[in-house]
């Protein structure tokens, strides 16, 4: 029945009126890790290879809060967590308050590098710490800085201060699937705080019907148990993937949580209840997305006789 993968690179209160040169790094960011997923798969590499390599490149982005540019700590600190898990085998590993790995979700399959703690700490990490000590608060990465005076017809404002965790979910042509996540946490977080990114059935889960990757406020995630419920109405109810997993969203307060998920079947589900979620995702029958609000940019992906690789075109 073909492969299917899909990608995050986290949620929040997106402005639609979010800049170009805000929006189009990060939306060139997820066309090449959703470009590397595809040819790992078209490769025949294990969904588990796939979702690390697709999340190590996400890592390695300051435009997203894992690996370089995560989030801060109160004290100003890196202290980043990373999971991933194996469907069939239900295997999985976890890390949290790492702060020198290069790749925390590589460290979580037991791989190292390390580097300086500066290595992962950016000027806009700075000023959103900077923002929420301002505010006496913790918050998601794309909240807004408070503002004093707002007129009543305002549209959402252009408050940028990234995201908050990356993931990505895959199943291959035999149905196996494996999905990844990786977080710098939330911005002004207490040190030692453990989100639900390392939590296995909160904000990654994986087994023989489905991947899912969570992304939003950790205590909300772990309460409503995300990654897990959807595998398990799943199973439970008989209901397809983007019925189980808007079941668990349902059950998140609105402006906390999204997930990615894929199902052995190759179906994909991508929701979220914030303003925004920057994501992409793509099937072997030629489907491709890439979106951040309700109202996707598709993408056909068409083989081409003479010419080597995929062209792009937008269907709007």
């Amino acid at each position: 029945m073909g492969w299917a993968i899909a990608v995050h690179g986290g949620l929040g209160d997106i402005a639609l009126s979010l800049p170009p040169e805000k929006r189009l790094p990060r939306e060139a960011v997820l066309r090449r890790c959703l470009d590397v997923g595809i040819a790992a798969l078209k490769a025949h590499n294990h969904p588990l290879d796939v979702v690390e390599l697709v999340v190590r490149e996400l890592e390695n982005h300051p435009h997203f809060n894992a690996g370089k540019g995560s989030a801060l700590t109160a004290s100003g600190t890196v202290e980043m967590e990373a999971c991933l898990m194996d469907g069939k085998t239900m295997k999985c590993g976890a890390v949290s308050g790492v702060s020198t790995v290069v790749n925390a979700i590589s460290l979580a399959r037991l791989g190292l590098e390390t580097v300086e703690m500066s290595h992962f700490i950016t000027p806009e990490s700075i000023e959103r710490l900077k923002q929420a000590q301002e505010a006496d608060r913790v918050q998601l990465d794309y909240t807004q800085p408070i503002q004093k005076e707002v007129p009543k017809d305002a549209a959402v404002a252009d408050g940028d201060s990234q995201i908050g965790t990356v993931g990505c979910v895959a199943v291959d042509s035999e149905g196996n699937l494996a999905t990844a996540t990786s977080t710098g946490g939330i911005v002004n977080k207490m040190v030692g705080r453990i989100g639900d990114t390392p939590i296995i059935g909160a904000g990654t889960y994986a087994n023989h019907l489905c991947a899912v990757s969570a992304t939003g406020r950790g205590e909300a995630i772990i309460r409503g148990t995300i990654a897990r419920d959807v595998a398990a109405v799943m199973e439970v109810k008989g209901l397809s993937l983007k019925e189980a997993a808007a079941y668990a969203m349902d059950r998140v307060p609105r402006g906390n949580a999204g997930l990615i998920a894929v199902s052995s079947t190759r179906e994909v589900a991508m929701l979220f209840n914030t303003t925004g979620m920057f994501r992409a995702c793509a099937t072997e029958d030629g489907y491709s997305e890439i979106s951040i609000w309700d109202s996707p940019t598709k993408i056909k992906l068409i083989e081409c006789v003479n010419i080597r690789g995929l062209i792009l075109l937008l269907d709007r």
